[in-house]
């Protein structure tokens, strides 16, 4: 059981770089993403790389959930992989030919919903101080939210590696120590996998993007895991991890709310696509995601490790201030430039 999550990792990330390479002639003729003036890349480029980190995690923690005696938290990974595997499918219809954006919600908000009830069932985060219902809402507002910053965070090569490849590899040792249940720790594992083997093909200059049909689902997937964390008690390792991606797509969101723009159309407003535009490289951009992300990774650690109540609020006013210092840094034109 101890090798367990690597043999997943790796697993998923063969079978991941395999599909993408077999899938990318198919992808550039029948998803061909063309750049437009709200595009990051000058080239058209094949998107559904998605299709490989899905299904290579998911073969991945299938083979090794029949080979595992049963365990603990595995009851609703049946519910969490099927949801993920119909958002996968509102994604790829999107991105071959758009949704409406209220249509595009609706089905968000029940592959959430399935996800809440049935993938986590006990879970509770805060039962003395509200009903179910009440606490199931706003978690679905939560997650509902998380999939579509992902989505929104998805915009220049690299970025997704550089959030949830730390992420996920975080949970997957936290399901290794016993932090959360068994089940999750080898989802997280897959799910590292799976991104690991499409970093290859996304590199700057990528030769294929994740799309829609990866985004949706990996941040329906992300969501849980950080769910999970939330429901050991690590509520406050749940809100340092994803941090950056949930700062930067939440303030260019009000931003835009603010000036009175249609926030369902595609922009290039967020921090880290402002910071390409003030001459930082996009190696450089990813690069800074992916070391403050580790520093992230970190503090949700001691303030696992850690749990007095003035340890926790010092990791949550480091993990603001580190990724405030980045967010300022993006903001401003680059020495280089």
């Amino acid at each position: 059981m101890a090798l367990a999550p690597l043999l997943i990792l790796l697993s998923a990330a063969a079978i991941s770089a395999l599909l993408c390479v077999l899938l990318r002639p198919l992808l550039e003729r029948y998803a061909l993403a063309r750049p437009n003036a709200r595009s990051s890349h000058r080239v058209p480029t094949p998107q559904g790389g998605g299709i490989a980190v899905l299904a290579g995690a998911f073969l991945a923690i299938g083979l090794a959930l029949q080979a595992l005696p049963p365990l603990p938290g595995a009851a609703g990974l049946g519910f969490v992989i099927a949801a993920s595997v119909v958002l996968a499918g509102v994604g790829a219809w999107d991105d071959i030919r758009p949704l409406s954006a209220g249509l595009r919600l609706g089905l968000q908000a029940l592959c959430v919903a399935v996800v809440i009830v049935y993938g986590a069932p006990d879970a509770r985060l805060f039962p003395e101080l509200m009903p179910l219902a009440v606490e199931r809402c706003l978690a679905l507002l939560a997650g509902i939210w998380f999939v579509n910053l992902t989505n929104f965070m998805d915009g220049i090569d690299w970025i997704t590696i550089a959030g949830f490849v730390p992420l996920t590899g975080a949970l997957a040792l936290a399901g290794s120590a016993g932090v959360i249940d068994p089940a999750s720790g080898l989802l997280a594992a897959a799910l590292c996998g799976g991104l690991i083997g499409f970093a290859p093909f996304n590199k700057p200059v990528a030769r294929l993007f994740l799309g829609d049909v990866g985004s949706l689902p990996i941040g329906l997937l992300g969501a849980y895991l950080l769910f999970r964390l939330a429901d050991t008690g690590a509520l406050t390792a749940a809100l340092i991890l994803p941090l950056y991606h949930v700062a930067d797509a939440t303030i260019t969101l009000l931003r835009r709310l603010a000036r009175r723009e249609k926030v369902w159309e595609a922009h290039r407003s967020h921090v880290y696509q402002q910071a390409t535009t003030n001459g930082h490289s996009v190696l450089s951009v990813v690069t800074t995601v992916a070391l403050l992300n580790l520093a992230l990774v970190g503090l949700a650690a001691l303030s696992i490790t850690m749990p007095d109540a003035a340890v926790q609020w010092t990791c949550i006013a480091a993990a603001i201030l580190l990724t405030a210092l980045v967010m300022r840094r993006f903001s401003l034109r680059s020495s280089a430039s």
